[in-house]
């Protein structure tokens, strides 16, 4: 076998994971965002009910996450099994009036998510290290994003026809369907790597860092730590940024665009990613990104209008997946090929974060009658996350 074909069957790899992780993340957990006024139109739900949705998703994706750490052998076939279950569950969402059954299922299809995008994210990580090509790692974070932007477009157009969000839910449902058969071969447990003698770049393994008990300790402590700040300070965004929008800008075309530019940033910033040398700090990496996401925040509040709107979309979307990367890059320096299980724990503390975002966010709507000290609490734990990066980074804990 050449250089070639394994430079083609690790592209293969890394194309099959974008889809995956984008079914699971930017369907089973995103297309919410978009779909939600469209619920509050219908009078499906009422904000707060909104934000009960959101964190339901987050609780299971919380439930899921730690389901890695239990089930960590067999990747691909809870991979199977979470496609499977996020394409059940969306299209469920189609058929679904009652509250207590939109929220038990929004609390399954995270579970579902969290299967695909943990064992995904191992999975491939590994498979492409065995290849020889490790840095295209980052390129299947951009299916979060990619998810988003295909989400988020068709929603334009469905407001304009004055669909019900029940039958938005039914596209995607389908969508997820057809996705998810696309990438079904891949994800075989029978999949070999190429070992031939005569290629050139030869299959290996990423062994953990040499380190002291103390210092692994140390570096897994504040990584868990700092991942879960990211998750709270980016959801309250992520989640209700068309409904902020809608209420800014009344009667204007922009609302229903500012969530598929956020998913084009995510995924331009997953690319990014790529260009990112292995031995560049993972640490450092993450600081600049925390930062950026915080400015991304403050943005809404600071310039409540199209052009606020654009920057805070662009500013959010760029490190989301970035921020993801790094993260797990780092899992696998501290684990080498043994971190499924830390980057379910990572997972699981991003999860936290997520789940006390939308609660704390419309709690503080009622009282305040505004997203502003929300976001202010959102970009205040990123910029806490980015100091905490900045510091490790320059630490003797090498």
């Amino acid at each position: 076998m050449s250089q070639n074909s394994n430079h083609r069957q690790a592209w293969q790899i890394a194309l099959c994971g974008i889809l995956a992780i984008g079914v699971a993340q930017g369907i089973g957990r995103f297309a919410f965002s978009p779909l939600l006024p469209m619920m509050l139109h219908d009078k499906l739900v009422n904000l707060t009910q909104g934000g009960w949705l959101a964190t339901a998703n987050y609780i299971g994706y919380f439930i899921g996450a730690l389901l890695c750490m239990v089930f960590h052998k067999h990747p691909t076939r809870f991979i199977r099994i979470g496609l499977v279950a996020t394409t059940v569950f969306t299209l469920w969402m189609s058929f679904s009036s009652q509250l207590w059954c939109l929220l038990l299922l929004r609390a399954l299809a995270g579970i579902a998510s969290a299967l695909v995008f943990v064992f995904t994210s191992g999975w491939c990580m590994q498979r492409l290290t065995q290849l020889g090509f490790p840095t295209l790692g980052g390129i299947i974070y951009t299916g979060p994003g990619l998810g988003i932007l295909i989400t988020g477009i068709p929603v334009t157009f469905m407001v304009a026809a004055d669909w019900s969000a029940q039958r938005g839910w039914l596209v995607f449902g389908v969508m997820a369907l057809l996705l998810s058969a696309v990438i079904w071969p891949i994800f075989s447990e029978h999949l070999s790597i190429n070992t031939d003698t005569n290629s050139s770049i030869k299959p290996r393994h990423l062994h953990a860092a040499k380190l002291s008990a103390e210092q692994l300790k140390h570096q897994t402590r504040w990584l868990i730590f700092g991942y879960g700040l990211a998750g709270f300070g980016y959801i309250i965004t992520a989640t209700f940024l068309p409904v902020m929008a809608r209420i800014a800008l009344p009667n204007s075309v922009w609302p229903d665009l500012f969530w598929p530019m956020l998913g084009a940033s995510i995924a331009i910033g997953a690319a990014l990613t790529t260009r990112v040398p292995m031995h560049i700090d993972n640490r450092s990496m993450l600081m600049l990104c925390y930062i950026t996401q915080a400015t991304g925040v403050l943005f809404v509040i600071l310039l409540p209008n199209v052009l606020g709107f654009i920057l805070s979309s662009i500013f959010v979307g760029l490190p989301f997946s970035a921020i993801v990367f790094f993260v797990m890059r780092d899992a696998r320096r501290l684990r080498g090929d043994a971190a499924n299980r830390l980057m379910g724990l990572l997972t699981a503390i991003y999860g936290i974060g997520q789940i006390s975002g939308p609660p704390l966010a419309t709690h503080l709507v009622t009282l305040t009658g505004s997203f502003t000290a929300s976001l202010f609490v959102a970009a205040g734990a990123l910029t806490v996350g980015a100091v905490l990066f900045g510091i490790l980074a320059r630490s003797k804990f090498e």
